[in-house]
């Protein structure tokens, strides 16, 4: 029982329940409904993250022998080489789900895994690393998209490539197979013009995602020093305008132009679900509520005072307020069942934390 405590302290445990929320958040701003790729590019996230937190503990396995000597690869409780081989193992299983999902969620996957290793082992301590991790969460959130948008298109593919029944030296078979070469020729396009499609519907949510943990991870920086008020005042900024973006219809520009037509909803005919007065509206200004507050009260307290314990606790916090932000982007989405499922996460992550420390 203790060696599973261990691992599941290397590997966030708590922190997981924040990661299917990008895909389920890009699979509403697609307007397309969740099916089997979509499960595909979830597991793929899921696998991806937790070989992210092994490799970093192993990166960093010397730097916390001083800072963290608690940390299960500094104490012992687990070997740098089980933590390396964990990491490997869950990127091989990340990507080959990803593959599984389709060629998009595919090349997605693999942006996302080049971009872990790549802030594990030489970023994270550079300025580029809260923009490794920026991209990777956003990526995370595309992967979603392209994965949910994909199945239809290949169904028409699939169903196009097959003749009608027929003697195959009869004019019927020819015409059938003439027929079905331009048919599976004219629904290549669609599949190419869906992912297109799907990748403009989640640029801005991602890029929502993206700057929520381009914030977080510049306080990260300070959490084990501490001292620092400027990284918890600047994501204090980020979290209110990025919690007026999602709860609110906002005013004429671009940003209001998505709030108030967004993406389809879930059968690709575009949807109003937020509108100011209407149930969805209303629900997605409670989740950005949420979201905000979950995020900012530990922030204000960092920046009144800015030592290790209240700084990791920003941290924590910030982490958790992923959950009603992805919630609040896929109400946004008109997929209010996605949203009410990550809503569901949110005691539960609270709960888990308590438990298993999630940075």
């Amino acid at each position: 029982m203790s060696e599973l405590r261990d691992w599941a302290e290397l590997l966030r445990i708590s922190a997981l329940f924040t990661v299917p929320g990008d895909v389920l958040a890009g699979a509403a701003a697609s307007g397309r409904r969740p099916g089997a790729a979509t499960a595909l590019a979830a597991g793929a996230s899921l696998c991806l993250y937790e070989a992210g937190m092994a490799l970093n503990d192993w990166a960093d396995r010397d730097e916390d022998a001083t800072e963290r000597p608690h940390r299960p690869v500094p104490s012992g409780r687990i070997a740098p080489g089980q933590a390396l081989a964990a990491a490997a193992v869950l990127t091989g299983a990340g990507l080959g789900l990803g593959f599984a999902a389709g060629r998009p969620a595919a090349w997605c996957a693999s942006a996302i895994a080049g971009t872990v290793w790549a802030y594990d082992l030489r970023l994270k301590h550079t300025a580029a690393g809260p923009a490794a991790m920026a991209a990777a969460r956003g990526l995370d959130l595309l992967m979603g998209a392209v994965a949910t948008a994909g199945p239809r298109t290949a169904r028409h593919r699939a169903s196009a490539g097959h003749p009608q029944a027929g003697p195959s030296g009869s004019g019927a078979g020819v015409l059938a197979r003439l027929s079905s070469g331009a048919a599976a020729g004219a629904a290549a396009a669609p599949s190419a013009g869906g992912t297109a499609r799907a990748v403009r519907r989640a640029l801005l949510p991602a890029a929502v995602i993206g700057a929520h943990t381009y914030a977080l991870t510049t306080v990260s920086r300070a959490e084990t020093q501490g001292g620092v008020r400027g990284g918890p005042l600047a994501a204090l900024g980020v979290t209110a305008v990025l919690g007026a973006l999602i709860g609110t219809d906002g005013r004429p520009g671009p940003a209001a132009r998505w709030c108030r037509s967004g993406a389809a909803g879930a059968d690709g005919v575009p949807v109003v679900s937020g509108a100011p007065g209407t149930p969805g509206g209303l629900g997605r200004a409670v989740l950005a509520g949420g979201y905000v507050v979950t995020a900012g009260r530990p922030l204000v307290h960092a920046v009144l005072n800015p030592s290790p314990p209240l700084t990791q606790r920003a941290v924590g916090g910030g982490i958790r307020a992923l959950i009603p932000l992805q919630a609040a982007l896929a109400a946004r989405s008109g997929a209010p069942l996605s949203a009410a499922l990550l809503a569901g996460l949110v005691p539960v992550a609270r709960r888990l934390a308590g438990k298993v420390s999630p940075t």
